[in-house]
């Protein structure tokens, strides 16, 4: 009985199709990593926007409420770690009675339209929110139009 080996050919061909099997196996599990993390932050950066427009809002309707306010910031909100959130510079519009949304203040009738966005330090996930800022009326105010 003849015992033969592999040939250098066969065990060439062996290693190539391993390399690429690795190569492929390694290359999916490195996407599914980063699509995990962007994912991740995503989510985050979704919670941020929604945590400060609601803390702006608060923050209007205790009397921070800004007449043809140009922008507005929240003092006391802390975004988290490696993640920000602000006020859309030049979003600020108006409610122009029985018409729409003006970017200019020509009355201010006590309603006010800004845009919220909120962004992950490297860029990979940003979120926008529209938030409708209310002049706040109490009992001692005068009447509210």
């Amino acid at each position: 009985m003849r015992e033969h080996g592999e040939s250098l050919l066969e065990l060439v061909v062996a290693v190539a199709l391993m390399g690429v099997a690795v190569v492929a196996v390694m290359s999916g599990l490195t996407t599914t990593v980063l699509m995990s993390d962007v994912q991740r932050k995503q989510a985050t950066v979704g919670v941020v926007v929604r945590d400060y427009a609601e803390a702006l809002q608060q923050y209007v309707a205790s009397g921070h409420y800004v007449a043809c306010g140009s922008t507005y910031n929240v003092p006391d909100f802390v975004a988290p770690q490696g993640f920000s959130a602000k006020v859309v510079a030049g979003s600020v519009q108006y409610w122009s009675v029985g018409l729409t949304w003006l970017p200019l203040c020509l009355l201010d009738t006590g309603l006010q339209r800004v845009r919220v966005s909120a962004t992950s330090a490297d860029g990979r996930a940003t979120e926008y929110v529209y938030v409708v800022l209310r002049r706040p009326c109490g009992v001692e105010d005068p009447p509210c139009s």
